[in-house]
Formats: structure tokens, C-alpha cells, sequence
């Protein structure tokens, strides 16, 4: 089997992209060989992950001035790739993974800045998909407050963006927040992470079983 390739995107910073990202990558590793590659120039993950010796923690790799031949190189490796994107088009990177994944999760707060901001990422989206009309790409959102107003109307607006939003929702939990202190992910945090694990599950199992 090959490598599957999710990129985590979006051109707004503070949406939980890297959080998203490396959750994902520990929720995958429970399902094959993973690794997660920080293709966002601030190094996120890199300050974030605090994992030597951590069972369950994904392999971070940094991605380097040459993006491509890092995810044609990792691609040979592993079973599943994550790309933490950079939250901009300027550098040129987003639309490179863009280019070369298999899935896109945008994570998006329920905010309307956030949901404006959105529609740049729908456009690169479709740029991405005229060299990689195989794209699949997915609105995720994320800490989510279920009785809240505000988050029913987000995903009724969603649908209007041109891209699916998931059904799975990340959800408003300290255990992200605690877990990214302690430089792991929510899968390594015990009975305090297992509700966020249920979330990222979730999103997994969405995705994989999606048309």
C-alpha cells in the first residue's frame, strides 16, 4: 500500500491547525507507520513536540527549503503523512502540498472572521485540484461548543463555502491545550485526553469511510 498524504491548511493563524495536525498524526500512528512534517516556517511543531522516548508520538520532520523532495522522500517511508502547512500563500509551500496530498482538512473556528477567511483557502483548493483533480478536501471545525449558537449558525454558513464540512467536530477541551503544554498529543494524555481522542477518531473514521 502507499502512503496516504493529509495536508492541514489554512491561511488564518490561531485556528488549531497544528494542533489538528499533530493529533492527527498520533490518532494515525495507531493505524500505521506515520510522520508528520512541519512545512510551517515558524516551527510550530518543532517548539511543540517534547516526545523522545513517548510510545504513540509520530515522527516530526522539519520540511526544509525543498518541500517536494521532502514528501516524495517521506512518502517512500511511511503508510500515512500529515503536512502541517504554513498559514500563507506567500512562500509558495501551501500550494506545493496542495498539489501532492491526498486530503486537506481545514480547520475553522466558529467565528465569522474565520469563516470569511475561508473562502481563500476554497480557492486554493480548486487551483490545487487542476494539477490534482484528486484532492479531497474537508472543513473541520473546531473547539465547538454544541449548545452554542454561534456554532450551529458556523455550520450552516460552511455550506455555502463550496467545500464539505465534516460532521466529526473538534471539541472545546482543555486536554489539547494541557496535552500541547506537556509536548504531546491527547492519545499520550490518558483518561484526560480521552474525549479529544474520541474526537480525532472521529474525524479519522469520517474521512476514510467519505465518498
Amino acid at each position: 500500500m502507499g502512503c496516504t498524504t493529509f495536508s492541514v491548511a489554512n491561511l488564518k493563524g490561531g485556528c488549531g491547525k497544528s494542533t489538528l495536525a499533530l493529533n492527527l498524526a498520533a490518532g494515525l500512528m495507531v493505524r500505521g507507520r506515520t510522520v508528520l512534517l512541519d512545512a510551517d516556517p515558524q516551527g510550530t511543531l518543532a517548539h511543540w513536540t517534547n516526545h523522545e522516548g513517548v510510545v504513540g508520538m509520530p515522527h516530526v520532520v522539519a520540511a526544509g527549503a525543498s518541500l517536494s523532495r521532502a514528501i516524495r522522500s517521506a512518502s517512500s517511508e511511511y503508510r500515512y503523512m500529515v503536512v502541517d502547512c504554513p498559514p500563507t500563500l506567500e512562500s509558495g509551500h501551501t500550494e506545493t502540498v496542495l498539489k501532492m496530498a491526498d486530503i486537506v482538512l481545514i480547520p475553522v473556528l466558529p467565528s465569522p472572521p474565520d469563516l470569511w477567511s475561508s473562502t481563500h483557502m476554497v480557492e486554493a483548493v480548486k487551483g490545487a485540484r487542476s494539477i490534482n483533480p484528486g484532492l479531497r478536501a474537508y472543513f473541520v471545525r473546531n473547539q465547538v461548543e454544541p449548545r452554542s449558537a454561534l456554532s450551529q449558525a458556523m455550520r450552516q454558513a460552511l455550506r455555502s463555502c463550496g467545500l464539505p464540512s465534516l460532521e466529526s467536530t473538534l471539541g472545546r477541551r482543555a486536554a489539547y491545550r494541557w496535552a500541547a503544554l506537556e509536548g504531546i498529543s491527547v492519545y499520550q494524555f490518558g483518561a484526560r485526553g480521552k474525549k479529544a481522542v474520541s474526537d480525532i477518531e472521529s474525524v479519522i473514521e469520517e474521512v476514510f469511510n467519505h465518498d
